[in-house]
């Protein structure tokens, strides 16, 4: 499969990449608030860098060649040739 640039995923990818950032900045409002308070702050920093990353590969359209990777790993067995 070969990679190609799309303006949609680019902003979709934008997008999760700011929710992740603001994560990653505000996680002691946003563990205070939602979650278990000090105990969970390393957790919530953990989210939020996880969710930039995928934000990140989804905003460069990489996550179309991980997943179809991923899919003819799991499925090349069932293919009859």
């Amino acid at each position: 499969m070969d990679w190609n640039f799309s303006f949609g995923w680019f902003f979709v990818g934008v997008l999760i990449l700011i929710a992740g950032t603001l994560v990653t900045v505000f996680y002691q409002k946003i563990s205070d608030n939602m979650a278990s308070g000090i105990s969970s702050y390393e957790r919530v920093k953990l989210i939020g860098v996880i969710t930039a990353i995928v934000g990140f590969t989804i905003m460069a359209n990489l996550h179309t060649l991980i997943l179809s990777f991923l899919v003819d790993i799991v499925f090349s067995g069932f293919t009859s040739k």
